[in-house]
């Protein structure tokens, strides 16, 4: 790859899916709901753990690096840049790659965990509902529903989600230590 920012389309990452080593930034529960044929779960905020791994897996081949729509590819793929490691990012991710009809593997006996951006509306509908039903009580409530409206408007204007960083660290979202561990064995193996 050319430089540290590239980003690959689908079609392209598909066309060199056998050369590449795919790197899957999204949370545990996203990979196992679906993930490109062959790829490595290490989340973003596990990336820092995995730079040894990942920078041994580039000196040996191209690094593709894959999250839900694009935005914590280009995200990793700076911090990468950053270390010295060459990635390039699947444009419009894993939900370019399947609305364009290509497979997905799934961990086999594996319970789905939802999607990040289902947990993220699901908590911040909880949380305005909360805030507006607590609301007709105590007035104080509705500051509730009015912070996390402008977290979403934030959100939004930033491409970046904070709710999702938050809900990412429970447990469910995490990975088995076992599981991180066999991922950077693979790459450095």
């Amino acid at each position: 790859m050319a430089s540290t920012s590239t980003a690959l389309t689908v079609d392209q990452a598909n066309a060199r899916l056998h050369e590449l080593t795919v790197i899957d930034v999204r949370t545990p529960g996203e990979y196992a709901s679906g993930h490109l044929p062959g790829a490595h779960n290490i989340p973003l905020d596990r990336l820092d753990a995995a730079l040894s791994a990942l920078k041994t897996a580039a000196d040996r081949g191209d690094l593709l690096i894959v999250c839900a729509s694009g935005a914590r590819s280009a995200q990793a793929c700076r911090r990468l840049a950053d270390q010295g490691i060459t990635a390039a990012a699947l444009t419009g991710g894993t939900t370019a790659w399947t609305q364009l009809g290509h497979d997905t593997h799934r961990p086999a006996g594996t319970r789905t965990p939802w999607a990040m951006d289902r947990q993220v509306r699901l908590a911040a509908g909880t949380l305005v509902l909360t805030g507006l039903i607590a609301g007709q009580r105590w007035n104080a409530a509705r500051w509730l529903s009015a912070s996390v409206a402008g977290g979403l408007v934030f959100s939004a204007l930033t491409n970046t989600c904070g709710m999702a960083k938050i809900l990412a660290k429970l447990p469910h979202n995490q990975p088995r230590a076992s599981h991180l561990d066999d991922t950077l064995a693979a790459l450095t193996g």
